[in-house]
């Protein structure tokens, strides 16, 4: 069973009942969880953790027998890291390394798949990475 990293948003449509996304995240992490693990790391950890009042709320919407916890792999920081550079480079105006460019890279490092919705960017800065999105 490959490992599949989840992506927060796919996590926040479910918790939030998103009206355009719930009904496809939902599935789709069915579909995933039936085939193999799911992992999450800090960054998403922390992403998702807006959507809760306590650490407890969070955990039980994020079951550790679900959902394995895994920190970031240095190799994944310096990779988002060249990555961020290169968006950079080519015209990105955020000023500090966004999340999605360290999830992004800890599923490439790891040799994960990455649940998503929004596979634009990891499609660009990680065209090796297998994506599970619409």
């Amino acid at each position: 069973m490959t490992p599949v990293l989840v992506d927060s948003n796919v996590l926040l449509d479910v918790a939030t009942a998103d009206p355009v996304w719930s009904a496809w995240s939902s599935a789709a992490l069915e579909r995933t969880a039936d085939e193999s693990i799911l992992m999450i790391n800090p960054l998403v950890y922390a992403e998702v953790s807006v959507g809760f009042p306590t650490i407890e709320a969070l955990d039980e919407a994020l079951p550790a027998g679900l959902y394995r916890r895994e920190d970031l792999p240095y190799e994944a920081a310096f990779l988002a890291g060249k990555c961020f550079v290169r968006y950079r480079r080519g015209g990105g105006s955020k000023a500090s390394p966004l999340p999605d460019f360290y999830i992004g890279a800890h599923a490439a490092v790891a040799g994960y798949r990455l649940l998503t919705r929004d596979a634009a960017r990891y499609r660009t800065y990680f065209p090796k990475l297998l994506i599970i999105a619409p």
